[in-house]
């Protein structure tokens, strides 16, 4: 069964709708999975933040390759399919609720298609900590801003802060069938 035959029976199985207003797009690719591995670099000794963890397919590949995993989701009903699907993971933390709420432990790497509704808040969040790489999929032009280049139309505040705190770098184009429920743009990794 790939990734979209799978959320597309969790979804039912568990009578979960995605929800819109959660920014809620699944990532249903299992070679951009991979790839989101390989740009981080995960080791064995990483622990790894996962902002979002849906349906978990991503969280436990991480599993596979690291020594802990923090997975933040916000939506009560996906804590319980996550509860149900990974609970097999002994290196998993899973936490309920707002990254931008909840105390989050201490993690070198993130690794994460966070919701495209709190990219802003989130990534101040997240450089207000300590890590050593983050990849993260972002809508694209969110993603666009963040590495914008001196006097272009995108340069602004979230470009200098960005770039002030850490290297940024455009990995690769994501088309937007990559996503159940598709959202209405493109993203990019960064």
């Amino acid at each position: 069964m790939n990734l979209l035959e799978k959320t597309r029976h969790l979804l039912r199985l568990c009578k979960v709708s995605p929800k819109k207003r959660l920014g809620q797009n699944f990532v249903v690719d299992s070679a951009l999975l991979q790839r989101l591995l390989s740009y981080s670099s995960v080791e064995s000794e990483d622990v790894v933040l996962e902002v979002g963890a849906g349906f978990g397919f991503l969280t436990r590949l991480l599993a596979e390759k690291c020594k802990k995993v923090i997975a933040v989701e916000v939506d009560r009903n996906l804590i319980r399919v996550l509860e149900t699907q990974l609970n097999d993971l002994e290196n998993l933390e899973l936490i309920e609720g707002d990254i931008l709420d909840v105390s989050v432990p201490p993690f070198n790497k993130v690794v994460s298609v966070p919701p495209y509704s709190i990219s802003s808040p989130m990534l101040f969040w997240l450089l207000e900590r300590k890590f050593d790489c983050a990849v993260l999929t972002f809508q694209k032009e969110f993603a666009e801003r963040l590495a914008a280049s001196v006097g272009s139309k995108d340069y602004g505040r979230l470009t200098v802060t960005t770039y002030y705190f850490v290297d940024t770098e455009l990995l690769e184009r994501v088309p937007r069938k990559m996503f159940h429920p598709p959202p209405k743009v493109d993203s990019i990794v960064v």
